[in-house]
């Protein structure tokens, strides 16, 4: 099997901005647009993010235990599978077998929730030492940029994959892990995590860092005069 057609995880947001029942998160990996959300049960969910019946964003509707609703006609579908489940409007009618949200593999590793956009089962779960035990979540940073110029920066400061997916480094002299994410044409997303306690001076300095790179690879980005 060739390197581009191994199924690949990625870190699309934080388990712990997914309550259970409750919020839904809008996401993206590769261009797909996700709906992300925690059924009552506790597992994570992530669903392409557009009801079957009348392709309105799910990130509109609601949780309702292990159901989520859309906010057009309140259909409503089961977590795991996406099967229609209900439909208020008509409670006596069987709801339709074949509709179907659109449901992708999600997996939970390193604080990170993880999302597979392959049609079959990945062969092995994402990595769940990527993030060192006991470290802290600094911030998710956006970038205007492909995530290759984003890797290509931070490999320019040193940072190696230890422990991959993650690159291993630091950033204003402080240590930290960087988690990336491909979510579209032009933009990535870096998780990064820290052993630097959450308020610290060298927290706040790593938030500087941080800043300071992505105002540099997006400079880099921008035509020459």
């Amino acid at each position: 099997m060739s390197t581009d057609s191994i199924p690949t995880w990625h870190p699309v947001a934080r388990s712990a901005e997914l309550r259970p029942g409750a919020n839904i998160v809008a996401g993206f990996a590769e261009g797909q647009e996700l709906a992300l959300w925690r059924a009552a049960s506790g597992a994570a969910q992530a669903w392409e993010n557009r009801c079957p019946h009348r392709s309105v964003r799910f990130t509109l509707g609601q949780v309702l235990q292990d159901r989520l609703a859309c906010a057009y006609h309140g259909w409503q579908y089961d977590a795991g599978n996406g099967q229609c489940a209900s439909i208020p409007a008509h409670p006596g009618m069987p709801a339709p077998r074949n509709v179907c949200a659109k449901v992708f593999h999600a997996a939970e590793a390193a604080g990170m929730l993880w999302v597979s956009l392959a049609a079959e089962t990945p062969p092995s779960p994402p990595p769940g030492d990527a993030v060192p035990a006991g470290w802290s979540f600094c911030r998710t940073l956006s970038v205007r940029a492909g995530v290759a110029r984003v890797r290509d920066a931070l490999a320019a400061r040193g940072f190696g994959s230890e422990a991959p997916p993650a690159l291993r480094g630091a950033l204003g002299k402080v240590d930290a892990a960087a988690l990336m994410l491909d979510a579209q044409p032009q933009l990535a997303f870096i998780h990064l995590w820290t052993p630097a306690a959450p308020g610290s001076g060298a927290m706040k300095k790593l938030h500087a860092a941080a800043r300071a790179l992505r105002g540099e690879i997006e400079e880099q980005q921008q035509p020459q005069a």
